[in-house]
């Protein structure tokens, strides 16, 4: 088992660093300590370049080898923000703050990431530059599109980027990966419809759009069965039907909300145009009308090929032989490291987490023990990547 020695005497310092963060989670673009104790840090460790209020809050520091960073650069990106959640762990670093947790294991990406920055500004074992990437937002914010747009990529001239998420369920010491779409594209609605309300006894004076809008989530169905290819996949889900507040009073309007989630982008733009013709078209069909906002989210988690291959024999290479699976099968969740895949070439991976709760959960928690195989791969990675000449 390949783990890089030197992390077994940094697994105690990684793992304070994670339950600090863990105690102390910050939400969306609120990440100021988070930031401000991983650019102290990275300051420590003696990298080159630590700039911070990339994307608002966002922490990039960069790290040269033997050759003073000529050559090919590499950016490895953890996300740092919580969720909005109240934790019920009971462990005694759990959150200190009420409605806030880490419930999806980002205290432990920020964590791995920070063990693996202080490997390499160590040791240098390798020729090129690494960017190491720490990001706000990506729970729903586009932290990942924040920092492009301020010039992430072009600024410190990446030309490619790896992403890591841990994976409840996988064993600890696992990891997992495939080419292509690797995650869903995350669009959002919300759909008014808009009747005439009036006595419940007396439907036949109103507009009713409670059974309009019952209509329409039946019709949306139709999207996955009837217009899209069976070996495609797309998932339209209403998660929210709002409507009236008396047992008696046909309401005036109705509000659904949910979310549209695919793999392909023409599937993607399928799927909003049978969306938006459904739901327009029904309400004419009842003598109501509907007022649409269809908010694209996250695009697809495309994983390019090359470099998924390439992350696969690296992940192995910590792992060893039969731990890592080349082939998962993609998930309809979104992951905003989708930007980043489109602007450079690149893969996202997973990493076990063991028997853990599952992501979004009060319950969760990250597992410390995989702190040395996710700062293992980063390393290898780099090491791999970017071999210093004997």
């Amino acid at each position: 088992m390949p783990i890089v020695n030197r992390l077994a005497e940094l697994h105690e310092e990684i793992t304070a660093w994670r339950r600090d963060f863990h105690e102390n989670p910050e939400i969306l673009y609120e990440t100021v300590r988070t930031g401000e104790k991983v650019a102290e840090l990275l300051k420590g460790f003696g990298a080159d370049e630590v700039v911070t209020g990339i994307g608002q809050t966002g922490v990039v520091a960069v790290i040269k080898g033997r050759n003073g960073g000529s050559g090919k650069t590499l950016g490895l990106r953890a996300d740092m923000d919580a969720l909005p959640i109240d934790e019920i762990t009971g462990k005694p670093y759990a959150s200190k703050v009420p409605g806030k947790m880490h419930a999806c294991g980002h205290d432990g990406h920020t964590a791995m990431l920070l063990g693996a920055a202080k490997y390499l500004a160590e040791t240098r074992n390798f020729d090129g530059t690494v960017v190491v990437i720490f990001q706000p937002a990506e729970e729903g914010g586009a932290g990942a599109k924040a920092m492009i747009d301020d010039g992430l990529m072009t600024r410190w001239h990446i030309d490619e980027v790896y992403g890591m998420h841990n994976y409840p369920g996988l064993p600890v010491g696992e990891f997992a990966i495939r080419p292509g779409a690797m995650m869903a594209a995350t669009d959002e609605f919300a759909v008014t419809i808009k009747g005439r309300g009036g006595h419940a006894a007396k439907p036949h004076e109103t507009i009713d759009p409670v059974v309009c809008a019952a209509q329409v989530v039946t019709s949306l169905q139709t999207i996955a069965s009837r217009n899209l290819d069976p070996l495609k996949s797309v998932v339209v889900s209403v998660t929210i039907f709002q409507a009236g507040n008396a047992f008696n009073v046909i309401p005036q309007e109705v509000l659904l909300r949910g979310t549209v989630r695919t793999l392909d982008a023409g599937v993607r733009e399928l799927a909003e145009e049978r969306f938006k013709a459904i739901v327009e078209n029904t309400a004419t069909a009842f003598g109501a009308v509907a007022e649409i906002d269809y908010i694209l989210g996250y695009p697809v988690v495309v994983n390019h090929e090359d470099q998924t291959y390439f992350a696969a024999d690296v992940a192995e290479d910590v792992a060893g032989t039969g731990k890592v699976n080349r082939d998962l099968p993609p998930m309809m969740g979104g992951e905003d490291f989708a930007y980043m895949l489109e602007e450079r070439p690149g893969a996202f991976i997973y990493t076990g987490n063991g028997d853990s709760a599952g992501l979004h959960h009060p319950m969760y928690d990250f597992n410390d023990d995989a702190i040395l195989y996710g700062s293992s791969y980063w390393i290898k990675l780099v090491e791999t990547s970017l071999r210093a000449a004997a």
